[in-house]
């Protein structure tokens, strides 16, 4: 039976300039202007909820533009908000991106860092409800929101998914024991990695040989599964041993599909919506072929610019990757 995903997270305003290449300290540049949704939170959200699942939102906002604009567009794609209204703006941010499609970016937190602990824990009817799969969090929110989140997720059963995003942020013992599936990208693993004393470094990451990458997974996170999204070459998957979700591996890659990418602001937030829809949507499947899915999902969003305007439909991957309905 499909179940929902609760998303516990940020909505930003992304005020985004297009260049030719990133600008260097003390350096200005012209560039296109645009501006849309977006936050990790609510991108992650918009891509569960086009990828078929059933969403709640949990997110705090500002009584401004930036929060009606958050209400007008997860009512038009069915997603069920629980909102702390708060006095401070709703957040934003300030995105670069380069004709490559790489992008830098600033945050400014606003409204997201009123969300609470007491407002999340409102949440506990949906979560003892069987009819929720999975709980969903990044880290654009204060951590005691989403701790609070997953051990209520953890007494009833429900599993729990952390994008352990942005790479600043930091993720505290007790968060990690409520973890059973972390996404980090290259950059956020090795960060993660060093504050709990072991070395990796982004740059060389995805070509160690696949024992070493496992064994640094199970580092990070030994009694849960460790995904490391590595951009266009897809994905490293890492199982905690004798738990391997369906797999007949405990450690293994998925590559990704070639695609002309345009824009990657937003690729890892599809690859965590897609994903977690997909395990709530048919949990029952090895874990490899929900894998699959996300990284043809988040590939399919490069080809789009935005965040999370640019999340596709279900549809729209199977047209492109000719996989069938899904």
């Amino acid at each position: 039976m499909a179940k929902r995903v609760i998303v516990v997270g940020s909505f930003n305003v992304d005020h985004v300039w297009s260049v030719a290449r990133l600008p260097r300290p003390g350096e200005t540049l012209a560039g296109e202007y645009g501006s849309g949704p977006g936050g990790k939170g609510f991108n992650q959200a918009v891509a569960a909820a086009r990828s078929g699942a059933a969403v709640r939102f949990a997110c705090a906002l500002g009584d401004d533009a930036g929060g009606q604009l958050a209400r007008a567009l997860a009512a038009d794609d069915g997603i069920a908000l629980h909102v702390l209204a708060s006095d401070a703006p709703t957040g934003t941010a300030g995105i670069y991106v380069d004709r490559d499609g790489r992008n830098s970016i600033v945050i400014g937190p606003g409204a997201n860092a009123a969300l609470s602990a007491d407002h999340v824990r409102e949440l506990g009817a949906d979560l003892a409800d069987a009819g929720t799969g999975v709980v969903l969090a990044q880290l654009e929110t204060p951590a005691e929101a989403i701790a609070t989140a997953f051990a209520l997720a953890r007494e009833h059963g429900v599993a729990t998914l952390l994008n352990p995003a942005p790479a600043d942020a930091e993720v505290t013992p007790g968060l990690w024991a409520l973890t059973d599936l972390t996404t980090p990208n290259e950059t956020e693993f090795c960060t993660q990695l060093q504050r709990l004393g072991h070395d990796a470094d982004p740059d060389t990451l995805a070509g160690l040989a696949d024992d070493d990458l496992h064994a640094l997974c199970r580092r990070l996170l030994p009694h849960g599964t460790v995904v490391i999204t590595l951009g266009a070459a897809g994905c490293f998957v890492s199982h905690a041993s004798g738990h391997l979700r369906g797999d007949g591996a405990a450690c293994y890659r998925q590559p990704a599909p070639r695609v002309e990418a345009i824009d990657t602001i937003g690729a890892g937030d599809a690859f965590n919506g897609a994903l977690a829809a997909s395990l709530a949507r048919a949990g029952e499947k090895p874990f490899a072929e929900h894998i699959a899915h996300a990284v043809r999902y988040a590939a399919l969003s490069t080809e789009r610019r935005g965040a999370a305007l640019a999340m596709p439909r279900a549809a729209d991957v199977a047209a492109r990757f000719d996989t069938g309905a899904s």
